[in-house]
């Protein structure tokens, strides 16, 4: 077994590292894999600050630091470029890029379908063992939205967000969305940097939960598309003060 095997988390846990955690009782198609993890904590830092719009990112460097070879370094660079976080340049390497507002509109604008597509259809379908899932993690995160722990916070709202594409009863849709939403996905975090932030996630969320629990289907996609759409506007007021 080489070191590309292991889990970056057992070689290597830096703070405030950010790893994609999905409830075990919701479905996922997609395997974390080194390449992925390394995304996710590249992602984070770029996020959160700890790489500045301009900074360089050696592929050697970066396979020194997470001690994994260059191919899954490579393959993260390439994802986080595709969302539009990294520029890479020709012959000349990869760097951190500045958000681009314009770039997201379109790739915001289709999350926010897909996700009121997704909670409309669990309005109909979700089952009753879903539903109450779907209750308990929307009450675990008004505790942390109390608690003030916007870490812990994200961790448990992708969770809350899986469980409505799982309860839409339709793979297709819901890998669709998942897929969308790994684009869209550190974007959406920066809105966490705001603690008042988290109380109004929650609220929104309260929308969407009590529209599926009634079985209305255009309330809980309205409900949806306008949390989704809130997102965007608050990742819109950080990408302006970067």
């Amino acid at each position: 077994m080489s070191l590309d095997d292991l889990p970056i988390s057992s070689r290597q846990q830096p703070a405030e590292a950010f790893v994609r955690r999905v409830d075990r009782a919701t479905p996922n198609p997609y395997k974390v894999t080194r390449a992925e993890e390394l995304r996710l904590q590249l992602a984070d830092e770029i996020v959160r600050g700890a790489l500045p719009p301009g900074a360089a990112l050696d592929e050697t460097d970066i396979a020194r630091r997470f001690k994994v070879s260059r191919t899954p370094v490579r393959e993260a660079l390439r994802q986080l470029a595709a969302s539009g976080l990294v520029d890479a340049r020709a012959h000349r390497g990869a760097v951190v890029a500045r958000p681009s507002v314009e770039r997201l509109t379109g790739m915001f604008e289709a999350m926010a379908e897909l996700e009121a597509l997704c909670a409309g259809l669990a309005a109909e379908r979700m089952l009753p063992a879903e539903r109450h899932a779907l209750e308990a993690v929307h009450e675990e995160l008004r505790m942390l939205s109390h608690a003030g722990n916007p870490e812990r916070f994200h961790e448990v709202n992708e969770r809350f967000h899986n469980a409505i594409y799982a309860g839409s009863q339709n793979g297709y849709i819901a890998e669709i969305t998942l897929a969308t939403r790994v684009r869209v996905q550190p974007f959406r975090r920066a809105q966490f940097r705001n603690l008042g932030r988290l109380a109004k996630s929650h609220a929104e969320h309260d929308r969407v939960v009590v529209a599926i629990m009634r079985g209305d289907r255009v309330g809980a996609a309205n409900a949806m598309r306008a949390h989704i759409e809130l997102v965007r506007g608050e990742y819109e007021i950080y990408a302006v003060s970067v």
